[in-house]
């Protein structure tokens, strides 16, 4: 297996990505940030995955997020 140490993404799976997210903002605010229905709409984690695994480009703003939301999570513990 490759190592991909300076990838915030490698070895995270979308569930635990999603679940960082709704922990960290809550459905409303997350859907305010990333405006889809499945986080708009009745939100649950099933129905938000078989989107986001079904939608590239819904699935990459959702990554992006997360990474932002790491590197400010990293310059608040410094």
């Amino acid at each position: 297996m490759e190592k991909q140490p300076n990838n915030p993404l490698h070895g995270k799976t979308l569930l635990s990505i999603l679940e960082h997210l709704v922990n960290t903002y809550g459905w409303e605010h997350l859907g305010s940030k990333i405006d889809i229905n499945c986080f708009n709409h009745e939100p649950s984690i099933k129905s938000s995955l078989k989107f986001l695994r079904k939608t590239p480009w819904a699935r990459k703003k959702v990554e992006d997020l997360y990474i932002k939301v790491l590197k400010k999570n990293q310059k608040q513990q410094c």
